[in-house]
């Protein structure tokens, strides 16, 4: 499961597809909705919120957005009504190991893509989340 921190936009064909399954994914186990992924890192940051449930619904809004600027059709149903007006603290260390991860999937499997994306150094992040100082987030397995 990868729960990015970086903007949808950054993100391939294939690489939205999964972020958009395994934000549903998500989804389904903050709602306690399944047995699977309950302890999985990558939720942590979403779990330590005062509204996990609205949080993970404002990331896979984003998701849905891009997917809708690209002509996909996601459906917006399965995306929980909850809201969240806040932002999730993440590293720039965080957003930057997810970056160099993303470009190296990219140079196997999309040579275009990590072609545009090549000379950005730092991408935007996903709007759920404000980036603070500091390292690799420890829930990270690098």
């Amino acid at each position: 499961m990868r729960l990015w921190t970086i903007h949808p936009r950054y993100l391939d064909v294939k690489g939205l597809l999964a972020a958009w399954r395994e934000g549903l994914l998500a989804q389904k186990v903050l709602e306690d909705r399944t047995k699977g992924y309950r302890n999985h890192p990558q939720l942590k940051r979403f779990k330590e919120c005062d509204q996990p449930v609205g949080a993970i619904a404002s990331y896979l809004r984003e998701i849905h957005t891009e997917a809708l600027r690209r002509g996909y059709r996601f459906n917006e149903d399965k995306i929980n009504p909850a809201t969240f007006s806040g932002t999730l603290d993440c590293t720039r260390g965080q957003l930057l190991y997810e970056w160099n991860h993303l470009k190296r999937k990219l140079q196997l499997r999309d040579k275009a893509k990590h072609a545009e994306l090549e000379q950005l150094k730092e991408p935007d992040p996903h709007p759920l989340f404000n980036i603070i100082e500091g390292d690799v987030e420890e829930w990270e397995i690098t």
